[in-house]
């Protein structure tokens, strides 16, 4: 799957729980949310970087500085707005290993993040399995 069609299908899945997904999509995706929010909070640090330079004390204000704090508000957003469909391309990630999507809540645990890396990045169960059939 390509970049664009795995973007694509996340968005078209918003807050789709079902199915599978192969390991090109959920790691497209995972790529394009990174990239998209890290974009715009480099944006936003520039423009506070800039704005505190250019001041005495390096108290940052005026017009760089709402530009800044706006930029780091759209990346909280974009953030937020990137929250379902992550979470949701990763439990159709999981399915595709025949597990829970559940198993999403080992972020909650210490080093549970590194074991829920491991599922994510083996290859998927051949055949059908308890969430559908293999996707093409």
């Amino acid at each position: 799957m390509s970049f664009a069609a795995a973007v694509r299908t996340c968005f078209q899945k918003y807050a789709t729980f079902e199915g599978r997904a192969k390991r090109s999509e959920f790691w497209w995706w995972m790529l394009f949310q990174t990239l998209v929010t890290g974009v715009v909070a480099i944006i936003g640090g520039v423009f506070l970087i800039a704005a505190s330079a250019g001041s005495p004390g390096g108290q940052a204000n005026g017009p760089l500085l709402v530009i800044g704090v706006t930029f780091y508000v759209l990346a909280i957003l974009v953030a937020l707005g990137l929250l379902v469909p992550t979470y949701a391309v990763g439990c159709r990630r999981l399915h595709d290993r025949g597990m829970s999507g559940w198993l999403q809540l080992l972020t909650l645990v210490p080093c549970g993040n590194i074991v829920l890396l491991v599922f994510w990045v083996m290859g998927g169960t051949s055949g059908a399995n308890n969430y559908g059939e293999k996707t093409a």
